[in-house]
């Protein structure tokens, strides 16, 4: 009989309990049912209007990598505004909350100091735009396409399809070559013939291969000229304007047809020998 009475008894209080908290627990019930709520429409929300501000910077045109780092900016601060809302709701004071963040903060902030000096970089970078999505750049003892500015680093595509990620930091501190930034290039070739090659003829064979490639720009015109009395070669400049776009292509067409047109005129490429005598 006394365990049922204890069971009574403890039955009897759970129920009065209940009773007397009735209305706090609906309350606490509500505040967590809205939290939750909050959460998962804040969540929704924040994506959606990422989205759009991100859709929207594009259609104005925006360059890529600003539309991608302001919206991932936006969504950041967005987030964190609907994580405070939340905890406001179940009770949690978000003053003290936001003091203790921004304290925590601040000591995350002195162990990560590499990682803010990233993100740091990264709004430099955007700011003053060394270059933007798409352009073929050497900085921070790499090169590559820029396929985007991240808020921490920013991502390089190599001409055989390798990924990239360096640092901002460490492309804002390194110089930085932008190859696309002009929409025409000088392409530079030094070519040797022998001493005893006729340099007119030389000179008239160069310039008609670049008067005869279309790609080369008309304007600025280009330059043929010696250079150079070498060690075993005269050394001839051959600096055509081209545009960016046909730089490399060009570069490889005008030493093929360089050469083939030098040995069919006789003329002499010289190269590193060794005269060895045997004395007996």
């Amino acid at each position: 009989m006394i365990p049922e009475q204890l069971n009574a008894d403890f039955l009897q209080q759970t129920q009065g309990w209940f009773a007397t908290n009735q209305t706090l627990l609906i309350a606490y019930a509500v505040n967590i049912a809205a939290a939750i709520l909050i959460l998962v429409a804040g969540f929704m929300l924040v994506g959606l209007l990422t989205r759009t501000a991100n859709g929207m910077l594009k259609k104005r045109k925006v360059d890529n990598t600003i539309a991608d780092f302001v919206t991932s900016m936006l969504k950041y601060a967005l987030l964190a505004f609907v994580i405070i809302a939340a905890m406001g709701r179940v009770g949690v004071q978000t003053a003290s909350f936001v003091a203790v963040v921004g304290a925590a903060g601040l000591a995350v902030g002195l162990a990560l100091q590499g990682s803010l000096s990233n993100f740091a970089a990264g709004v430099l970078l955007i700011g003053f735009r060394f270059f933007k999505d798409g352009d073929y750049i050497e900085a921070g003892g790499t090169a590559g396409t820029v396929r985007s500015i991240q808020v921490f680093t920013t991502i390089l595509m190599t001409a055989d399809n390798r990924m990239i990620v360096v640092p901002n930091s460490k492309i804002l501190n390194d110089k930085i070559v932008n190859y696309s930034a002009e929409k025409t290039r000088r392409l530079d070739l030094e070519i040797g013939v022998a001493y005893d090659a006729d340099l007119k003829a030389t000179k008239e064979i160069l310039m008609a291969i670049l008067d005869a490639e279309p790609r080369v720009l008309k304007e600025p015109g280009y330059r043929v000229a010696v250079s150079n009395l070498g060690a075993s070669s005269v050394d001839i400049i051959v600096r055509p304007w081209v545009n960016a776009s046909d730089y490399w292509a060009l570069k490889f067409d005008l030493l093929e047809k360089i050469k083939n047109e030098l040995d069919a005129n006789n003329i002499g490429i010289p190269f590193p020998q060794m005269d060895v005598h045997l004395i007996k």
